[in-house]
């Protein structure tokens, strides 16, 4: 075991050094009051792994505010309670039964690569053929690649792969209103649910319309 485990980089140290010295010099009180109380998050983010995406920078939130799980391009599976492990699954769950959430929001990006493989691997034409759990989590995209194809079947590959980034939020939804325990807290209104979907380059970001099911620029 001591082969493969090493200690931590010095330029990580010194990052951590800092910020103890002054992000949390500063707010120590706040952490010692949540570190004892516990967390009482209003919102749950489902988001990508991407490491260009914070979504804690975007809206500005402390520690304590969001309740974030990230994933491969941030898909909610369908409800399946069948014995395997649903990473995905037991969040939600744990952020609806245990933390009592009153939101969940999606959030989608530009120039995803999990919706770009996801797209090929949809079409036929994937690269990630030796993928063990890559190609199984993507097909969860199928019925959103289905409709934007469906749509305009000569749309481009980029096209495509563009749409499939916003369809694949509103299939996410979709999945998410099948838990029972979501169904039921949307009914009394105890829960509401967004898509949202924010372009890296420019910073915009674009809300899904409940009405037109159309994402519009905040």
């Amino acid at each position: 075991m001591s082969d493969y485990i090493k200690f931590l980089p010095n330029h990580f140290i010194k990052r951590y050094k800092i910020w103890k010295a002054t992000g949390y010099k500063e707010n120590e009180s706040w952490y010692k009051k949540i570190s004892k109380e516990g967390q009482r998050p209003s919102t749950m983010v489902i988001s990508c792994c991407d490491s260009r995406i914070h979504v804690t920078s975007i809206f500005g939130t402390d520690n304590g505010e969001f309740f974030i799980h990230r994933n491969i391009a941030n898909l909610v599976p369908p409800y399946n309670p069948d014995g395997d492990h649903h990473g995905t699954s037991a969040a939600v769950e744990y952020a609806i039964k245990i933390l009592k959430v009153s939101n969940i929001i999606i959030l989608g990006h530009s120039m995803c690569g999990g919706i770009n493989s996801g797209y090929h691997l949809c079409k036929g034409s994937n690269k990630l053929n030796e993928s063990i759990f890559i190609n199984k989590w993507l097909k969860i995209l199928s019925p959103a690649f289905n409709k934007v194809i469906n749509s305009n079947k000569k749309v481009s590959n980029q096209q495509g792969i563009k749409n499939l980034e916003k369809e694949s939020i509103k299939a996410s939804i979709k999945n998410l209103t099948d838990f029972p325990f979501i169904k039921e807290a949307t009914k009394k209104k105890e829960l509401f649910i967004y898509g949202l979907w924010h372009d890296i380059a420019s910073g915009n970001l674009e809300s899904l319309d409940p009405f037109t099911l159309e994402f519009k620029k905040i």
